[in-house]
């Protein structure tokens, strides 16, 4: 097997292959492994976010009585933060480490000469099969003047050597709302510029909400129904003019969406086909040259480190013993790391709605009604789980402290099928997880309040057994 890109889901394909006992060769044109998410993403950005929510703490310790003021923030040192935990990482992640699984690691750039030979530093590899996955990088949204005005991505922001006095952050995702609360709380005045209505279009309306008015309430301007159109220099500032006026910082960060990494390739020559959204795949992740498989952000769909690697090991079972195995996914969690975090899994209720009408439940909790969140002054967001009138979980969101990791609890009751019912066991007191049983308990109570029938029959029992008492 040759597995070409190595980051998250060449890495899983690579090193797994290997541990089978397949001969297996990862080509990667950087001159190390990891990819995106160790050296540009997932790693760092939340690296950077530690170091900015220790400053925010900081900043408002005075409410806990603790009298504390932040004499400087060196961007520098909190960047070398974030370089030591990408190089403690790449340990995991190095050639020697790869070499000693029996991989064959090439560095290098190359294409494809036919469907089944691909050619790298000359050398020209021949396989049974092939795994594509190159990854994707920033798009660049159409604004005249952008490349000429100069501006950072994720792939270089976390190596500026000066602190922008101020910042403006086209992109109101994750990446952007991440980043833009990060560099505000270490110092930025920093404007978030979103093209709808909303941050963080793809979550659910009422929970980007509770993030956006966190993000305002740090002094972070959000323009929202806003598109740049045009920069330019003046007086030594960047201006991106927008529909509604002008923008003026020192420095512009593009968060706007990402491109898939297919050219170099030569995929027409293996026979492989690429789409809008990438290379075109189907339920295996074969491609249209079945003995070539992808996975990763360069086919699209969920581009999450955890989708790249639940992909890569179902390419490795199709690709290594028999195209069998089909993707699913029916549970795909994931969660935007501002704060308060914002977590979903499956249907919104929007969603579930439109395909179960008045099939559906909305149970919901708030933050400020469990006692583990007050006590450590968290009391924001809430637990909203969609499900049917039987119990069948359809989606979770929550909005809150720690919701990326209180998520998990409905993930796995909906990959077991389980019902929400399962939510409702026995949690310590007092932790943030009490959350979960007190949404799941809201079902129970909608069905309480709607059956007359039994209310009438609890307060005739009720009565009865009072008048045996007198």
């Amino acid at each position: 097997m040759v597995v070409i890109g190595g980051g998250s889901a060449g890495l899983v394909a690579a090193s797994a292959g290997a541990q089978l006992n397949a001969k297996v060769a990862l080509i990667e044109k950087e001159p190390r492994l990891g990819g995106d998410c160790l050296h540009y993403g997932c790693v760092p950005s939340k690296s950077l976010i530690h170091a900015g929510r220790v400053a925010y703490d900081v900043k408002n310790s005075a409410r806990y009585g603790i009298e504390s003021t932040i004499q400087d923030i060196r961007i520098k040192e909190a960047l070398g933060h974030v370089h030591r935990v990408i190089d403690t990482i790449q340990e995991h992640d190095s050639t020697e480490r790869f070499e000693s699984l029996g991989v064959e690691v090439i560095y290098g750039e190359g294409q494809f000469i036919d469907g089944k030979t691909f050619e790298v530093n000359g050398r020209q590899l021949k396989s049974r099969t092939f795994v594509v996955a190159t990854g994707g990088r920033p798009g660049l949204p159409p604004i005249s003047g952008l490349r000429e005005v100069g501006y950072l991505t994720n792939v270089n922001v976390f190596s500026i050597e000066e602190q922008p006095k101020s910042l403006a952050v086209i992109g109101a995702g994750p990446i952007g709302c991440e980043l833009g609360q990060a560099f505000s709380r270490l110092g930025s005045e920093v404007t978030i510029i979103a093209s709808r209505d909303q941050i963080m279009p793809k979550e659910e309306a009422e929970a980007a909400k509770v993030v956006q008015d966190q993000l305002e309430a740090e002094d972070i301007r959000v323009l929202t129904h806003t598109r740049a159109k045009e920069a330019f220099m003046r007086d030594g500032k960047k201006v991106l003019v927008t529909g509604n006026g002008e923008v003026v910082v020192d420095e512009i960060l593009v968060a706007a969406g990402r491109v898939p990494n297919v050219e170099g390739l030569n995929l027409q020559a293996a026979g492989v086909e690429v789409g809008k959204q990438g290379v075109i795949v189907n339920a295996k992740l074969q491609t249209t040259n079945p003995r070539i498989y992808a996975a990763g952000d360069i086919i699209g769909g969920y581009q999450f480190t955890h989708v790249a690697g639940y992909e890569a090991a179902v390419v490795l079972q199709n690709a290594l013993f028999f195209p069998t195995k089909k993707a699913d996914y029916r549970v795909i969690p994931w969660a935007t790391f501002t704060e308060p975090e914002l977590a979903r899994v499956g249907f919104t209720e929007e969603e579930a709605r439109s395909r179960y009408g008045d099939d559906v439940a909305v149970l919901k909790h708030n933050f400020d009604h469990v006692d583990r969140a007050l006590a450590e002054d968290a009391g924001i967001g809430f637990a909203k789980f969609i499900t049917r009138k039987n119990g069948e979980i359809l989606g979770a969101h929550m909005v809150g402290p720690s919701a990326g990791e209180l998520i998990h609890e409905v993930v796995l009751a909906m990959s077991y099928k389980l019902k929400i019912d399962a939510l409702k066991i026995i949690h310590v007191y007092p932790t943030l997880s009490e959350i979960n049983p007190k949404t799941a308990l809201q079902l129970t109570k909608q069905k309480y309040a709607k059956n007359e029938r039994l209310q009438g029959i609890l307060r005739g029992f009720f009565n009865f057994r009072r008048s045996l008492g007198r």
